[in-house]
């Protein structure tokens, strides 16, 4: 078994069971945080009966006796929510497990006290968390780790691995086997970004790789949708987290890295590098609330700045100066700043004009990159295919935010330039994103909008566009509440759509029967006016595409957003039958 495992099974805390006061999640952090630049761990509690204020300080109270108990004189942060609050303890990299215990150990006082119920014996839990402590000492690991960070290289933490470096100037042992002086001249870090945000994060991402590709690099990616590094596929999944970074950095043929980090990899574990040279936060809209003790678009937007605490000295913060919560957010991070904008009179874009700070923006229509000194004409926003001619606004803030972190890379903007000309909206550069189809004169759409912010992006734009009849395949997931169903399905109508499909999702229905999901998407549609003969119903995404394919004329617009059965639906329309 590995240490990892022993160390996952090595103490029970008797957790109190109880509705009025409820330990959410209890997690360890391998890298930068909400909560700090250091490794450690946190725990969420939910206290609906008790006052979170009173819950708080009592979890810390024990805390902090546990940690003097076994010597670690460290802080302990709180964060309250609404309903409850999160407790956070830095941590070495070899006493992450402790860590976590002594935060579930600490609310096991802490609940018991507020239940009235019977502790563990103080002794005995101190001698079980200093077992604990001890199996998990690992004084090379921290050795490595202290001496990487005193050279400047940055280091990857797996449960039963580390890697030191990136791709081609990476290497990687068993924490049970690690050398005591490893051929430190071999081992470098290679240019890495990072990008999060609500909306845009992905293409971001994909723009950011083709253009290190641009520039004769072996670059590599890893996102929502798979890892990549070339032209070739490692794997398909969710690779947002630090599983991603893993398998996309210790790829030895890599030259330069995009990690996209979501909220959740975020939360769970902390960002999993510590020296990025740039990290684009692209905006903050309301998604995914609830979860982890984020409860509001502020707090999201903490989180999301948090990709700051992973960047190496003189890194550079990319944000969206258009976006009211980064905006916000950013008044409380210390950071090497580049705004970027779609309007050149932006607060923040006068600013870093003044005081020559690179920054990005719109102007008559032409992307202007600035280095702080001299200012270039990249490229006009209508020849830049993401686009759709200028329409797509979002796509332009996409190009924007991706420009300032390749400058900030390295990149040359010969490279940057050629990649905004001919990255397109299609199933090869950009799947899944307003890909476009022709299907009997008609503009097909794919796309994978899935909140109220990029819904609201997708069809303002389209709506640009001149059609003869619009139609829109709407599907959702059966976890959302019928009022967030609602929105979206309104949401959509920014497109002025002539005809819904409202499509079943069998594989998310999550807990919802079948037919419920599509028949609150109706209820919206003929809230928002749509005769009910213009609103169909279809089993499935790809049933629900193959209605409204078969109803396209000449002229005709459609726009289908689907989370599942993409591939069926793009072989669909790339067969044109």
């Amino acid at each position: 078994m590995a240490q990892s495992e022993e160390l996952q099974e090595a103490l029970v805390i008797p957790v109190p069971d109880d509705p009025a006061l409820a330990l959410d999640s209890c997690r360890r952090l391998l890298g930068p945080n909400l909560y700090g630049p250091d490794t450690g761990a946190v725990g969420d509690g939910l206290s609906p009966g008790f006052d979170p204020a009173r819950m708080l300080a009592l979890w810390s109270l024990h805390a902090r006796a546990l940690l003097d108990a076994l010597g670690w004189p460290r802080p302990v942060s709180t964060r309250p929510f609404a309903g409850g609050g999160s407790l956070y303890v830095p941590a070495p990299v070899d006493q992450l497990f402790t860590a976590a215990y002594l935060i579930e150990a600490a609310w096991h006082y802490a609940a018991c006290e507020l239940l009235g119920l019977p502790t563990v014996p103080q002794a005995q839990m101190q001698a079980d968390l200093a077992r604990v402590s001890a199996a998990e000492t690992n004084p090379a690991l921290c050795a490595l780790t202290d001496q990487a960070r005193t050279r400047g290289i940055d280091r990857l933490l797996d449960d039963d691995a580390l890697t030191l470096g990136h791709g081609a100037g990476s290497a990687t042992w068993p924490t049970d086997a690690l050398p005591e002086t490893p051929d430190w001249t071999a081992l470098h870090d290679i240019p890495l970004a990072l990008v999060t945000g609500t909306n845009g994060k992905t293409t971001t991402t994909r723009l950011i790789a083709a253009m290190g590709q641009a520039a004769g690099l072996t670059a590599g990616l890893s996102s929502t949708e798979f890892v990549k590094v070339g032209d070739e596929v490692l794997d398909k999944g969710d690779y947002s987290g630090p599983a991603g970074a893993r398998l996309l950095l210790r790829d030895k043929r890599l030259g330069l890295a995009v990690l996209e980090v979501a909220r959740g990899g975020i939360l769970r574990r902390g960002l999993p590098i510590t020296r990025a040279r740039a990290a684009v936060v692209t905006n903050v809209a309301a998604d995914h609330l609830g979860q982890y003790g984020i409860m509001t678009v502020p707090e999201l937007a903490r989180v999301k700045l948090a990709v700051h605490r992973a960047l190496a000295p003189g890194g550079l913060l990319v944000l969206n100066a258009d976006d009211g919560p980064v905006v916000t957010a950013a008044a409380e991070v210390v950071a090497r700043i580049a705004w970027f904008s779609l309007d050149p009179g932006t607060q923040q874009i006068a600013a870093a004009r003044v005081a020559g700070q690179p920054c990005c923006w719109l102007e008559s229509g032409m992307i202007r990159l600035s280095d702080g000194r001299q200012t270039t004409d990249l490229i006009a926003a209508a020849d830049v295919p993401l686009t759709l001619g200028g329409a797509a606004r979002y796509n332009i803030e996409n190009a924007l935010g991706a420009a300032l972190a390749a400058r900030a890379l390295g990149l040359p903007d010969a490279a940057i330039r050629a990649t905004l000309s001919r990255f397109r909206s299609d199933a090869k550069d950009n799947p899944g994103r307003a890909n476009e189809f022709a299907w009997n004169g008609a503009r097909v759409f794919v796309d994978f909008a899935h909140n109220p912010h990029s819904i609201a992006a997708v069809t303002s734009a389209l709506a640009a566009l001149p059609a003869r009849e619009r139609h829109v395949l709407l599907t959702h997931a059966g976890d959302r509440s019928d009022q967030d169903i609602s929105d979206l399905t309104t949401g959509a109508f920014a497109l002025r759509p002539d005809h819904v499909v409202a499509a079943e999702n069998p594989k998310y229905l999550r807990g919802r029967a079948p037919g419920e999901v599509s028949g609150l998407i109706r209820k919206a549609s003929l809230s928002c006016g749509l005769p009910p003969d213009h609103i169909l119903t279809a089993a499935s995404p790809a049933a629900g595409a193959r209605l409204i394919l078969d109803r396209l004329q000449p002229g005709d617009l459609a726009l289908l957003l689907v989370h599942d059965e993409r591939d069926q639906i793009f072989a669909m329309l790339e067969a044109g039958t």
